[in-house]
């Protein structure tokens, strides 16, 4: 027997037009490329992205076409995620930090009908004007007053808006409707197409706000750090107008000091964003020697976030979530806040729960098998490889069957690459991904936990643990360094501190100091890049 209830389908459109009758105040602040700090609210941009829906429809936009953005986060990205979706088109994020070939790659993958491009990122199309489809329109995300010179053949994106009807009946269709596209980093092979659906997006959406409500609520206004063209900015475009919390958009400047004047002019109350970007605010904190005036929640995820960043955090009173998800999950899987039953226990207790990885948000199952595919236990010790499944979990790759194939157990699971373990709690603990671990004769070093305990040493802003080849062990440790306020420390200081956490076979084989760590597209560190870096390392020393 079914129920006797209405069958609305769950679409996008419907989360904008939500917020712009219960929140229609809520304020969205943009820094733009052009200079100056923009200012609109979820009724007035509700109006923009209609006027945007009537746009692509008379240049030609049809359901199922996809359209691209190369574009900063501000408002204008934050209309085509709706306008174009909103439509039965499908919004197709590119991540302007890929290589020339991957972003030409995914370009020509996904046959993209026209590109909305911000100011800055012109010259990136220019340079491989001649890789993109001939057929391809691009639109530069500004005013005519503010068109550059430019050899592509463009249109205005103003002038796509201008006259025309600040109202629009959004278009009923399937809720299974694809509505955006976002493709991996691509750090092993080509990049691969994750392609979202109305339902799964909404669904997450509300998964987000029942997960993170202090954050996520009306009154509140929220940094998104993590970029617009990375997995949707972690759900924040539609979960933010669907709670009533309003957006701050740092545009290009990404800086500690941008984002710490930009949090304190606009009464920022959460930032999300990946641990690098933490590391450069932190530092502007620790210059003033005080936080931004109301910044009191911080997500961290797209990277394990280390205990002692957690720890800088929160004995400035900031709250830290430590999440985790990956681009096929929406991205968001978990979520770290502290169960309320442990609210009132120490700041040290309070961190080992918080340096995990958080819980399941609903609507995400999470297990972990062993080598034979068996259930592993969640008693916090058996450790596996880590399978999801969920309403907002891929189903599979965009145009790809064969990555698809590798992709999944034979019940369905998707294998996320991810070695960990889950405790009675429910809590997750990423030890590492199975490619980053490290195997030196014949047993298991875990490169996460090396870095948490090093990244506490006062002298080290910033570090890496990698695998390199040996000819005795197979792999031994090496530890890559960005020293503080450049002063390299002394190597047995650091030594001495893992010394105190790890036994000496684990502890690395060598330390190295360097300016820079190698980041992906997505501002993670590069292993892979390290890795073939150092491969002769040890090779080199024993030959000598």
């Amino acid at each position: 027997m079914q129920g006797l209830m209405m069958n609305r389908p769950l679409k996008i459109s419907d989360i904008i037009t939500y917020a712009a009758e219960a929140y229609p105040s809520a304020e969205i602040v943009s820094v733009r490329s052009e200079g100056d700090i923009h200012r609109t609210n979820y009724l007035d941009i509700s109006k923009r992205m209609a006027q945007l829906a009537h746009g692509l429809i008379s240049i030609g936009v049809k359901p199922g076409d996809r359209i691209a953005t190369l574009a900063w986060n501000g408002y204008r990205h934050l209309e085509l995620y709706y306008a174009i979706s909103g439509i039965g088109a499908v919004c197709h994020t590119i991540n302007p930090r890929l290589s020339s070939d991957q972003l030409t790659y995914i370009i020509n993958h996904a046959e993209d009908l026209l590109l909305f491009v911000d100011l800055t990122f012109v010259p990136i199309l220019e340079a491989v004007k001649d890789r993109l489809p001939l057929e391809m329109k691009i639109i530069i995300l500004t005013d005519k007053k503010h068109m550059p010179k430019t050899s592509l053949k463009t249109m205005c994106y103003e002038e796509l808006l201008k006259d025309k009807p600040q109202k629009i009946n959004w278009p009923d269709f399937n809720e299974d409707t694809a509505a955006s596209l976002c493709y991996t980093s691509g750090t092993t092979g080509e990049p691969k197409g994750t392609l979202y659906s109305h339902r799964s997006t909404v669904l997450h959406a509300m998964m987000l706000a029942i997960s993170l409500p202090d954050a996520l609520k009306e009154g509140k206004k929220i940094l998104p750090v993590v970029p617009l063209f990375h997995v949707n900015a972690w759900g924040l475009p539609y979960a933010a107008p669907l709670t009533g919390a309003g957006l701050v958009f740092p545009g290009p400047k990404l800086d500690g000091d941008s984002l710490f004047n930009l949090m304190e002019t606009e009464k920022v109350y959460s930032a999300w964003g990946v641990p690098t970007v933490w590391l450069n605010l932190l530092q502007t904190i620790s210059k003033k020697q005080r936080p931004p005036v109301g910044f009191g929640d911080v997500v961290i995820g797209g990277a394990s976030a280390p205990r002692a960043m957690i720890e800088d955090f929160e004995q400035l009173n900031i709250n830290v979530c430590h999440a985790w998800g990956m681009t096929e999950m929406s991205p968001v899987g978990t979520q770290g806040n502290i169960p309320y039953k442990l609210k009132d226990i120490s700041l040290q207790d309070k961190l080992d729960i918080k340096a995990k990885h958080g819980r399941r948000l609903f609507g995400v199952e999470l297990k972990i098998v062993n080598d034979q595919g068996t259930i592993l236990a969640h008693n916090g010790i058996s450790q596996g490889d880590l399978y999801v499944r969920g309403h907002a979990i891929t189903a599979g790759y965009f145009n790809n069957a064969e990555a698809t194939r590798e992709a999944f157990d034979t019940d369905g699971w998707f294998s996320t690459g991810d070695i960990a373990t889950i405790d009675c709690d429910g809590f997750l603990t990423i030890v590492d991904r199975s490619k980053d671990l490290i195997k030196s004769g014949g047993e298991w070093i875990s490169s996460l936990d090396i870095e948490n305990i090093a990244i506490s040493h006062p002298d080290i802003a910033n570090c890496t643990a990698i695998a390199a080849p040996h000819p005795k062990w197979g792999e031994r440790p090496i530890l890559i360094v960005i020293p503080t306020n450049g002063i390299t420390p002394d190597k047995s200081s650091i030594q001495n501190l893992l010394s105190k956490h790890f036994a000496k076979w684990q502890i690395p084989d060598d330390i190295i100091f360097t300016e820079i760590l190698p980041l992906t597209a997505t501002g993670k560190v590069s292993k892979l890049t390290l890795r073939n870096m150092y491969k002769n390392h040890f090779l080199i020393k024993d030959t000598k």
